[in-house]
């Protein structure tokens, strides 16, 4: 064998064996004769010696590799004298006496330090360009294989609960989803294009239609959209469906999912069931439908406070419908003026028009502009309902109660982040549910909140055509520390009420038939009621790991400009390629482009 052990399965009670190990030099140290090789490969890293004493030759090729080379080393286990154990690794108990080194192959020196801590502060654009080198790392491998295992736990835990996996298409039809699509030219018809999926929305509502009960996919997607720390252009997800059930049955089930994942990670089993909260709540307390219920700083409205109030701003957003809210940052009145600056500049983008507050002084006094416009019965109820002590910042934020609830929620986790009250090490995860079932889109026209396949709650299906924007939907995210894992909803399984439902998005009857008729056609052949959920996994294992992005959970991912700079993709192609799929670039002349 080219190999009888990895590079760190070694113990004592190995000593006195001969082995053979392969993998990469760690390091090559000459210490006054003796060379050290510390050998790496995914599993670990063993210390191998070289005397001229054993073998001549052996030191004489030991000598001349250098960090990165691929070797074979043969030699015997020896344990190492009790003052020299290095309980750091776990084959610090032993080393190897080499006495045969092979080259498989040399190496260049790597354009930057394999070292996890060194590589930290290389820039990521490098990384990424070498990212089989960047993929080396220790870091980088503790995490795909946290992956790995996580993926298993969540295939095992779906196969006992009676899911099948089902694999859909990647090439597919456009239909408006929410995001732009990629589109996929088809040579052999031409003019017509492939959409690559956001999710396999459809074809799993088809799976229901069929009669397979329960599916599951761990799939790849795709969404042309802006990019983030959190969001590729193609990512995966955990994607399932049942039938005969109801949104409870998605709770239990997603819970039992949840805490096999943690237990796979290396993390405590949640609490179950986990906790849940309706939209409403969500939006009203933590200004975000991704709550992060690790700390408090809660938002409280105080409009009833202020009725007939004489400070004219708050009294004129009330005389319009609007609310006024605040939340405590509790221990921030010595922020300095250039975080209020900044948080008042995030406030306006949020849509307010400017950013109120009040800091706590020392002795219990109140230092701000506003104070002097309030009556003695405000400032008591503020003191009461926020709970006002030396040293607090309040923030107030008085509009239209969704941009109150944007522009506090965003000003509650910097300003958690700037306390330290986030603290580390905690999963909180909660349920957000009874979601609306339509918003307002930039053109003034209906979307769907969650999907145009998401039921209405039957309470409120007459309001589709009267009072859209009332209507709740059976919907639900599962949210981990303010980050959305995923989400889902129970789905209409009624032809006639998808009909309705695509109506009130301004869809025509033809366009309907054009983009959905499959789907519409389908539920006439008796479909089940049906639901499900996705889960994103590469958000998933990021949250596991403790990673910033999710780019560090990916092996090969794509840069914020949705660029592969190892592959430099995408890139040109040439002429004839274009010719076969029926596409002619009108690009500009170069003088025009002058």
């Amino acid at each position: 064998m080219m190999r009888t052990h990895t590079c760190g399965e070694l113990r004592p009670e190995h000593a006195g064996q001969t082995v053979n190990l392969c993998g990469w030099a760690d390091t090559v140290r000459d210490h006054g004769g003796l060379i050290f090789i510390d050998l790496r490969d995914r599993y670990g890293l063993t210390q191998v010696t070289f005397d001229p004493h054993d073998s001549q030759a052996a030191w004489d090729a030991a000598q001349a590799a250098r960090g990165e080379f691929v070797l074979r080393v043969t030699g015997v286990v020896q344990p190492r004298p009790a003052e020299m154990v290095n309980s750091k690794l776990a084959t610090g108990g032993i080393e190897i006496r080499g006495t045969a080194i092979e080259v498989l192959n040399r190496a260049l020196p790597p354009p930057f330090p394999l070292e996890d801590a060194k590589a930290a502060k290389v820039s990521e654009d490098l990384r990424l360009t070498y990212r089989y080198l960047d993929l080396r790392r220790a870091q980088m491998q503790r995490s795909l294989v946290l992956r790995h295992k996580i993926s298993q736990a969540i295939r095992n835990y779906l196969d006992s609960q009676r899911f099948i996996e089902v694999e859909t298409p990647i090439l597919t039809k456009s239909t408006p989803e929410g995001a732009r699509d990629y589109l996929v030219p088809s040579r052999v018809n031409p003019g017509c294009f492939y959409a690559l999926p956001q999710s396999p929305q459809q074809y799993k509502q088809l799976c229901m239609v069929a009669g397979l009960d329960r599916y599951f996919q761990i799939a790849r997607c795709f969404r042309d959209e802006d990019l983030r720390a959190d969001r590729q252009p193609e990512f995966t997800q955990v994607d399932l469906e049942m039938s005969f059930l109801t949104a409870e049955d998605i709770y239990s089930l997603i819970d039992g999912l949840l805490a096999d994942v943690m237990e796979a990670s290396g993390h405590p089993r949640p609490a179950l069931p986990l906790p849940r909260m309706p939209f409403s709540e969500a939006m009203g307390r933590y200004g975000s439908d991704k709550p992060d219920t690790r700390f408090g700083m809660l938002l409280t409205d105080l409009s009833d406070l202020f009725t007939g109030t004489q400070f004219k701003v708050f009294a004129t957003v009330l005389g319009q419908g609007g609310v006024v809210k605040a939340i405590n940052a509790k221990t921030l009145a010595g922020a300095s003026q250039g975080t209020i600056d900044a948080w008042t500049t995030l406030a306006k983008e949020a849509g307010l028009g400017g950013l109120a507050y009040i800091r706590v002084q020392p002795d219990g006094s109140w230092k701000s502009p506003i104070v002097k416009f309030f009556s003695d019965a405000e400032k008591a109820g503020l003191q009461e309902r926020l709970d006002m002590q030396p040293g607090d910042l309040i923030l107030f934020a008085a509009d239209k109660v969704d941009v109150a609830n944007l522009a506090l929620g965003r000003l509650r986790l910097l300003a958690g982040e700037e306390a330290k009250l986030i603290p580390e090490g905690v999963f909180a995860f909660t349920w957000v549910t009874d979601f609306p079932l339509f918003e307002r889109n930039a053109d003034g026209g209906l979307t769907s909140v969650n999907h145009p396949f998401t039921a209405p709650h039957p309470d409120d299906v007459p309001l589709i055509e009267t009072a859209p924007l009332k209507a709740r939907a059976l919907a639900y995210d599962v949210i981990l520390n303010g980050v959305e894992l995923g989400g889902g909803s129970i789905r209409i399984h009624d032809s006639e009420l998808q009909a309705r439902a695509f109506r009130a998005l301004g869809l025509s009857d033809e366009k309907i038939k054009t983009m959905f008729g499959h789907m519409i056609d389908a539920f006439k052949f008796g479909a089940p009621p049906h639901g499900g959920l996705a889960l994103g996994l590469d958000r998933l294992v990021m949250l596991m790991v403790g990673a910033d992005s999710i780019r560090d959970v990916l092996a090969f991912p794509k840069t914020q400009k949705a660029m592969d700079l190892m592959m430099n993709a995408p890139d040109k192609v040439d002429a004839r390629q274009l010719r076969d799929i029926w596409i002619q670039l009108d690009l500009p002349a170069a003088d025009e482009e002058a």
